[in-house]
């Protein structure tokens, strides 16, 4: 085997199942990126407006100047049908597939550092090299795409066409040159527009970008505010991220696999959670439960912000109890604020009478507020 081929193989023995190579020339999508920031569609993600990074994703070259080669990688996950059943619980949330194991924050990076001491025996030296997993400046789907992996979707997702697009991406930048792989150049969306119709919030744009001012998987993780109350109501039961609009591609429907990377694999109660029983998790119960997982990301006041909007979501009477136990008690404004919106999303006597017990007694503007809007629904 060549150079390339022995790095290929080792990186599917450490379970990657997508391995391309191309060049460090600018990203061809790069022009998408920038009228991307100027219509501000990355909402309060700020980081990916600095010029510093702007310039590094429109040449890769400035991130490592002694590169000459980018390994792009993929690894697979679960597909969101493979959620084990959730428990006997009346109310239950929804976690985007991705988040039901460890944080591949920590699972990706672990498995390229074994892939470089490889390169290195090959090589006999030691090699300059950046790794990344939707951690620095580059335009990860335009690389991916560039080294033949797939194409990038209508949902602006890699799809791989033999299996879909359930994948995490990662780079590694290497001062090895090595011959790139022909980009991926069919697009096999054609006229469907099925990810563009089933999206709840309407963010999937014509140019294969998203608006996070609307993103379900933006508003879930990325805000740490309040979430707009006319979007509340699109969120259905998404406590963490979302997966529509890869659930409807044909390409899921019809390839994508079963299998996926262990350290992936639903922790207990994650991919369903028991919206009730979430709800009053303390800060310690929180950590614990969710430690080297990606829903840290949210925090716990943002997971139990999404978790409030979800009980409001199901119009359940079941949810009046927690709502009022949360109004009452929550230390967090963010999440008494969406308890109350919740309850009045839900509409009964009871929910009512809580209302107007706690508007007595709350503190904060924020929350006043959001009693008062929720009362008037009344």
């Amino acid at each position: 085997m060549n150079l390339k081929e022995k790095i290929k193989a080792e990186a599917l023995r450490l379970g990657f199942a997508l391995v391309g190579f191309t060049d460090l020339k600018p990203p061809r999508t790069i022009g998408f990126y920038r009228n991307w920031l100027k219509s501000e569609c990355h909402a309060t993600m700020g980081y990916l407006a600095l010029s510093s990074a702007v310039e590094k994703r429109a040449n890769p070259a400035q991130i490592l100047p002694q590169a000459r080669t980018i390994l792009t990688l993929g690894m697979r996950y679960p597909r969101p049908e493979d959620a084990p059943a959730g428990g006997d619980y009346s109310l239950t949330g929804k976690v985007a597939a991705y988040a039901w194991g460890d944080d591949y924050h920590l699972i990706l990076p672990a498995r390229m550092a074994p892939l470089v001491t490889s390169i290195e025996g090959i090589l006999a030296r030691k090699v300059n090299r950046k790794m990344f997993t939707d951690t620095g400046p580059l335009l990860e789907r335009d690389l991916a795409q560039r080294s033949g992996l797939g194409w990038i979707g209508k949902n602006t997702c890699l799809i791989e066409p033999s299996s879909g697009s359930y994948y995490l991406l990662a780079e590694l930048l290497l001062d090895e040159e090595i011959d790139p792989d022909s980009p991926f150049k069919p697009d096999h969306c054609g006229n469907c527009r099925r990810c563009i119709d089933a999206c709840p919030t309407g963010c999937i744009l014509p140019d294969r970008t998203i608006d996070s001012r609307r993103c379900i998987s933006y508003l879930t993780i990325e805000n740490k505010s309040e979430i707009e109350p006319k979007l509340r109501p699109m969120m259905g039961n998404w406590v963490f991220g979302c997966d529509v609009c890869q659930q409807v591609c044909p390409w899921n429907v019809r390839f994508a696999q079963s299998g996926h990377e262990r350290a992936f694999a639903p922790r207990q109660g994650v991919p369903r959670p028991s919206l009730s029983i979430e709800l009053s998790l303390s800060p310690q119960e929180f950590n614990h439960k969710f430690k080297n997982s990606p829903i840290q990301r949210t925090r716990r006041r943002g997971y139990l912000r999404n978790i409030a909007v979800a009980l409001g979501n199901s119009q359940n009477p079941e949810a009046v109890p927690a709502l009022a136990t949360c109004l009452e008690n929550e230390s967090e404004p963010l999440v008494r604020a969406h308890a109350a919106w919740a309850l009045g999303s839900i509409k009964t006597h009871s929910a009512k009478q809580v209302l107007n017990k706690t508007r007595k007694q709350e503190p904060e503007e924020i929350v006043c507020q959001e009693i008062e809007n929720a009362l008037s629904l009344f």
